[in-house]
């Protein structure tokens, strides 16, 4: 638990901090908009191909194995960084820095589910995607007491100490006893072939369609909100940085609240049924919160609205460990949380877009859309069962 959450807390708080960073960076390197602004995405680029590779690298060669990889590969690329000395190399050593980010999401999810017992499985995997939240947390806090006293490459180089979380990690753990059952035939299939295997039969199929529409909703209304929020609020509201900084910490306390919430309950009862309580509630919440004039009443909303628009994280751990078998289980959660993810990267854009274009009422009904997207993914073409064990509920 503390390997996959560290790995997942990590992904929340480089992200924070480089936002935090962009201006200090921009303003040494000479950077332009457009460059700060790829900075961003080229570490997303970078997670999304790192998620595709190292998910079926992990069900091949071992959880613990890859994962401690892909932790030190986001370590030292990340302290790279700091010795950077223009565009061309930073861009090069996020990127890479990303590609290991990607992996360790959907390694640890597999890791939690081979090591804890089935009947935990949804509130264990709901802790690690509280990982994300307590490193944004993290990062909120500890940035602007450290920036001004280390510099941006000072806080580039406290990405370096992950590294030692690495090394105890490969010295102490052991691979879970369901990876090490499977037969060599399952160890030995290529990377392709397992990611065909998420669609090798109409079932199959219905199932990653519909998780990947849930991973893509997710990412996206979670990056339109967080990115877009608060400059909306001060542009309108008259927040100040200090305000919206509340705003932020108090909408991310609401969901880390949701994410645990959302696995106690899956595991206590039907998971797609908590699902539709969910999506019902972020549709109502964005729509109510779009009506909302009070800034005191829109900051302590965006709690409540923060929890079940990001809440749902909690469950797509169990639910992608219990709908495929152990020999694919990395790939999907990495394949098909990384892909939604680079779906959701369009999110800030899309909502931007309207937001100048026609007004934030639109942008903010847009979002409220495609969640009636992820109830209709929910209904028709997930999969109902929970898995007991590691075959039972499992296609494939």
């Amino acid at each position: 638990m503390l390997a996959s959450v560290t790995g997942y807390a990590m992904d929340g708080f480089d992200l924070l901090i480089l936002g935090f960073m962009l201006p200090a960076i921009s303003s040494e390197l000479g950077l332009n908009a457009s460059q700060s602004g790829s900075l961003v995405t080229w570490t997303l680029i970078g997670a999304v191909l790192g998620g595709v590779i190292f998910g079926p690298i992990s069900d091949r060669f071992g959880r613990i194995r890859v994962l401690t990889f892909t932790i030190l590969m986001f370590s030292l690329f990340t302290g790279l960084c700091a010795f950077a000395q223009g565009y061309w190399d930073l861009l090069t050593y996020r990127t890479l820095a990303g590609v290991g980010l990607g992996g360790e999401f959907g390694i640890g999810m597999a890791l939690i589910a081979e090591a804890w017992p089935a009947e935990k499985r949804n509130r264990a995997s709901a802790y690690v995607g509280m990982g994300w939240q307590l490193g944004v947390l993290l990062a909120a806090f500890l940035t602007p007491l450290l920036l001004g006293v280390i510099g941006w490459r000072g806080m580039f180089l406290i990405g370096l100490v992950p590294a030692l979380a690495s090394f105890l990690i490969r010295r102490t753990m052991g691979e879970p006893e369901a990876f090490e059952k499977q037969s060599p035939q399952q160890h030995n299939s290529s990377l392709l072939s397992r990611i065909g295997m998420l669609f090798k039969d109409r079932t199959t199929s219905k199932a990653s369609i519909g998780i990947l529409i849930l991973c893509s909703v997710q990412n996206f209304g979670y990056y339109g909100l967080m990115i877009w929020m608060p400059s909306y609020l001060s542009k309108n509201f008259g927040f100040t940085l200090t305000k919206s900084g509340l705003w932020t910490a108090v909408t991310v306390i609401g969901m880390t609240f949701g994410i645990w919430l959302f696995g106690t309950l899956s595991d206590r009862f039907s998971r797609w049924k908590i699902f539709i309580v969910y999506q019902i509630g972020a549709v109502v919440m964005v729509i109510v919160y779009a009506q909302l004039r009070d800034p005191t009443l829109m900051l302590f909303a965006g709690a409540v609205m923060g929890m079940f628009v990001n809440g749902m994280i909690g469950g797509y751990g169990g639910l992608i460990s219990d709908t495929y078998p152990v020999h694919i289980r990395a790939t999907a959660q990495n394949v098909l949380f990384n892909v939604g993810r680079g779906v959701g990267g369009f999110g800030p854009l899309a909502i931007g877009m309207l937001v100048s274009n026609v007004s934030f009422v639109a942008a903010i009904s847009l979002l409220a859309t495609i969640y009636l997207l992820d109830i209709y993914a929910t209904l028709f073409l997930l999969p109902k069962k929970q898995g007991k064990d590691d075959t039972l509920g499992a296609i494939g």
